[in-house]
């Protein structure tokens, strides 16, 4: 598929086939693809859980799902929702490892021997993580599949982790589930429209 047809098709698709798994060479190579993703000072200092078993499936819906009856803007309507992204054959949570960036940077190379977090511009860390996840959503439209990016409310952070053994170190910076498309809600929010080009990008100065 060109390219430009990959990120004109790239949309958060919340409905799957729930009789249609991931073959194995296409979560290989969602994976080959996420590990290609920039990284401040290659360090590369995220990991990936990859959830391809029913039942692993079913204690991550059960660990890191909305609790029952709550709503916010981020979960309207979660009970339709959270019943197509549930069909998902495939979710992989990308984490980020705060630490690994800060020793990197401590090297002789880099130079910051305080390991002072202060000196980051922006937590590049998460900005790195985030790359890996578009990288496997593009490559999803690119094999013929549908995914969603989501995030995992704060207060279940810590039963997820509980679930899978997560180690301190790492933070999931939100999900992907992952599988063949099925028959979609579009969000509300597509009715705000995308906006202009010429609102957003300012050439030269901002004003």
């Amino acid at each position: 598929m060109e390219f430009s047809t990959v990120v004109r098709r790239r949309r958060m698709v919340r409905n799957y086939d729930p009789d249609r798994p991931v073959p194995a060479e296409l979560v290989d190579r969602l994976l080959d693809h996420a590990v290609r993703a920039p990284s401040a000072g290659f360090s590369q200092g995220w990991g990936f859980l990859v959830l391809e078993e029913a039942a692993d499936r079913e204690r991550f819906w059960a660990a890191a799902s909305p609790a029952a009856g709550r709503t916010d803007p981020a979960t309207a309507g979660a009970s339709r929702w959270l019943t197509g992204m549930r069909r998902a054959p495939l979710i992989v949570i990308p984490h980020a490892n705060r630490s690994v960036y800060l020793d990197r940077y401590a090297e002789p190379d880099k130079g910051w021997t305080d390991r002072d977090e202060n000196r980051w511009p922006v937590p590049y860390w998460y900005v790195d993580s985030g790359f890996a996840a578009l990288l496997m959503l593009l490559t999803a439209v690119d094999e013929g599949l549908g995914a969603c990016f989501f995030g995992i409310p704060p207060e279940r952070t810590g039963s997820f982790r509980d679930a899978f053994g997560v180690p301190a170190e790492f933070m999931p910076i939100g999900a992907l589930t992952i599988g063949y498309p099925a028959p979609d809600h579009r969000s509300p929010s597509l009715r705000r429209g995308r906006r202009p080009v010429e609102q957003v990008v300012h050439r030269g100065r901002w004003s």
